[in-house]
């Protein structure tokens, strides 16, 4: 799923700039992240597979301290000579990461057979409610700006720009505080949130990440 979704993607795909192993290489890097990712429970899966979201909790790496020392030849095994622009570019991601507590949107991804039906909003919604929930901010990087509004839909508000090495694209960061838990009983029938948006986490799929 998340390699299909991210075939295209402005910025990952200008790092993994070969079209022809791409598939094959995305495959590895996000499986790789996911694996991390899955040690927190904050990977999630909506309940037909259309999306899936990787979070990481406040003060929480992305990769596991085994992981971020064989990181460097990981990359180097997978790119060969375009090792660099993605060491370089973790590195700028991980730079710009704000100092503050928050839960860490590391990526959110749709099918690309189930675009245009709110799958990957309504995931990130529910997410976000827990989050609340727990008095937490959010931060995400969006690489790609045709998702802009939709983040800033749902709170976000954009905190700055970062670019690429090589006079690559620019990755946009952005921020959420949290919220007031809403108090469902007060709601109307037309504003209850939607019923089981999601999977709990030990439901979630690891290999639906990657």
């Amino acid at each position: 799923m998340v390699t299909a979704a991210f075939f295209d993607d402005p910025t990952w795909s200008f790092v993994f700039s070969d079209p022809l192993p791409r598939a094959a290489q995305y495959q590895q890097f996000w499986a790789l992240l996911a694996d991390g990712a899955m040690r927190f429970d904050w990977v999630w899966l909506c309940e037909g597979d259309q999306a899936t979201t990787v979070w990481l909790p406040p003060g929480c790496s992305e990769l596991t301290p085994e992981q971020e020392a064989g990181f460097e030849a990981f990359a180097r095994t997978l790119l060969g000579p375009g090792a660099d622009r993605l060491l370089e570019t973790v590195d700028r991601f991980a730079a710009a990461r704000p100092s503050e507590p928050h839960f860490y949107l590391s990526l959110l991804a749709t099918d690309p057979r189930h675009r245009g039906h709110g799958y990957g909003m309504d995931l990130l919604a529910d997410n976000l409610t827990r989050i609340d929930a727990a008095g937490q901010a959010a931060y995400l990087e969006s690489t790609n700006p045709v998702n802009l509004g939709r983040y800033r839909g749902v709170g976000f508000e954009v905190t700055g720009r970062f670019q690429l090495p090589d006079d690559g694209p620019s990755v946009t960061t952005m921020w959420r505080e949290p919220r007031p838990p809403v108090d469902a009983s007060a709601q109307s029938p037309a504003q209850s949130p939607a019923q089981s948006p999601a999977q709990s986490p030990a439901e979630s799929s690891p290999q639906s990440s990657a």
